[in-house]
């Protein structure tokens, strides 16, 4: 098991409870990765069913979750032969942190789709024409030490005070020891990039309020593209939508996100 695995690892000590040391590297400022948060979620979901992988998770964040020791509760609303679908929260200090919804299934690593839509356009340039990682980017180094992500330098304005003016993100993600990409990495990638409304001239941190992601098929060895986009900014408000491409140019997770605006530099 690699790095990231420990971080999320869960022990199980009851029916339906587990224990995790929540790892301060996958901090952003003061607030823990929501997506290092939902694979430590889908680790107890799929612990506490007969399925391999989380297919469907729909997550609140109800407060901003820190380092340390924490509990995850898993309540197993039904299993079936193909799905099974738990309650999943987080709670530490006594305080639910995260409630989400998670359906468990077991996805065939060699199945084909039988219908897929392209790629988007414009494609995630190769890596070597991608500038650096978060380390560029973050002032506390945390979270930026546990990926390595490179960026299209088209989606980076905002950096140099030059927002796209579209809300766009594109960047090659993966975790810097190699390990490989599973379910839970992809539950990390969906929410590893920077807020998109950063190309709209937001700035500061942008709190995720409520987050959907879906696991569409396992994903082959190799570095994952990032494709981030929105539809609308209004009142404070914005939507954030990724999809994770494979090595193999297959669709392997999608997700979309309501956040709040950032308010400060």
């Amino acid at each position: 098991m690699g790095r990231f695995g420990e971080a999320t690892a869960v022990e199980r000590v009851a029916e339906g409870r587990y224990s995790v040391e929540l790892d301060d590297g996958y901090l952003i400022g003061t607030a823990l990765n929501g997506g290092y948060l939902l694979a430590v979620l889908a680790r107890a979901a799929v612990d506490a069913t007969p399925h391999e992988h989380p297919i469907s998770t729909a997550a609140n964040f109800l407060r901003v979750s820190g380092p340390g020791p924490a509990e995850v509760r898993v309540d197993v609303s039904k299993v079936g032969r193909t799905a099974a679908t738990s309650r999943v929260s987080l709670v530490q200090d006594g305080r639910t942190l995260i409630e989400s919804l998670i359906t468990t299934g077991t996805l065939d690593p060699a199945a084909e789709p039988d219908w897929a839509g392209e790629p988007p356009v414009p494609p995630v340039p190769p890596i070597e024409k991608c500038t650096e990682g978060l380390q560029n980017i973050e002032r506390d180094r945390g979270f930026a030490d546990r990926v390595d992500m490179r960026f299209d330098p088209a989606t980076m304005g905002w950096l140099d005070g030059q927002p796209a003016g579209r809300p766009e993100l594109r960047a090659w993600f993966r975790l810097p020891d190699g390990e490989d990409a599973d379910a839970y990495v992809l539950a990390l990638a969906v929410d590893a990039l920077p807020p998109v409304a950063l190309n709209l001239g937001a700035k500061g941190w942008a709190p995720t309020v409520e987050l959907t992601w879906h696991m569409r098929a396992v994903p082959a060895p190799g570095p994952l593209a990032l494709h981030g986009s929105g539809r609308l900014l209004t009142g404070g408000w914005f939507d954030e939508e990724v999809e994770v491409w494979d090595s193999a140019g297959r669709l392997v997770a999608q997700s979309r996100q309501i956040a709040r605006v950032g308010r400060g530099g």
